[in-house]
């Protein structure tokens, strides 16, 4: 009877029901004593946590992280302009909640992309959809999507991301395909999503950067308006971490 209790489980989807029920046959001494109630309330559990596990694995797996980081490991020691009480407010991810946006700013190896992969991280951690993107690699796949016939499809997929990453802004001169496509996905996101931008440029020069001063003005009034900030400062991280171990050695 309990084998094809757990068989019919499985059946219908329930795994972690299966597991925790097998369990409690493998191990009848850990439940004794405990009310039937008690021990289906155990079953209940192990299903809500085997589901949420799975679903994380999903959302990270999308996300399509460059770097593997996390919120619990942010390095307070070394001086970046990093304020414990700025990231307090934006673990909560309520700026997600609210349809705001990140802007990521700061010298090159000062952990940019870090932090973004790390917020990133959290937003899956609360059930967020993610999307890690460089911009070149972002911009290479609008491209692509305008000869394939799929740019509308495309457009929606990234509409419907809770948190899109978009990383190391404004390295290169962007064509006109380019600019155009950008404020698409802008302005798909206003107020319905949040985007965290990355850039080695302050925000200040990122108008400039864009190429086109009609545009410009259209991508950034949505993209900064309602946009948090943080700027990163002082030498690279990999360069300091290098001092170091060549001082260890």
């Amino acid at each position: 009877m309990i084998n094809q209790t757990m068989t019919r489980l499985r059946a219908l989807r329930l795994s972690g029901m299966a597991d925790a029920l097998q369990l409690q046959q493998e191990q009848p001494g850990t439940y004794e004593g405990l009310s039937f109630e008690e021990r289906l309330d155990l079953l209940v559990d192990q299903e809500d946590a085997d589901r949420n596990n799975k679903r994380l694995a999903r959302l990270l797996r999308a996300a399509r992280f460059k770097l593997a980081a996390t919120l619990e490991d942010i390095d307070y020691e070394q001086p970046r302009g990093i304020s414990k009480s700025k990231i307090a407010t934006l673990v909560t991810c309520d700026w997600l909640r609210r349809k705001q946006n990140l802007l990521l700013t700061g010298p090159c190896g000062t952990g940019k992309s870090w932090l973004s992969c790390a917020f990133g991280h959290g937003a899956c951690l609360r059930g967020y959809s993610v999307r890690y993107f460089r911009t070149s690699r972002l911009l290479e796949a609008m491209t692509i999507a305008h000869g394939d016939g799929s740019y509308t499809k495309q457009l929606r997929q990234l509409a419907r991301v809770d948190l899109l990453i978009v990383d190391d802004w404004g390295l290169e001169p962007l064509s006109q395909s380019q600019r155009n496509d950008l404020l698409e996905i802008m302005d798909d996101r206003h107020n319905q999503s949040s985007t965290i931008v990355t850039s080695q440029l302050p925000v200040s020069k990122w108008h400039s950067s864009i190429g086109d001063a009609t545009l410009a003005d259209a991508i950034l009034d949505r993209l900064t308006h309602n946009a948090h900030r943080i700027e990163l400062k002082g030498e690279s991280m990999r360069k300091t971490k290098a001092k170091l171990a060549d001082r260890e050695h």
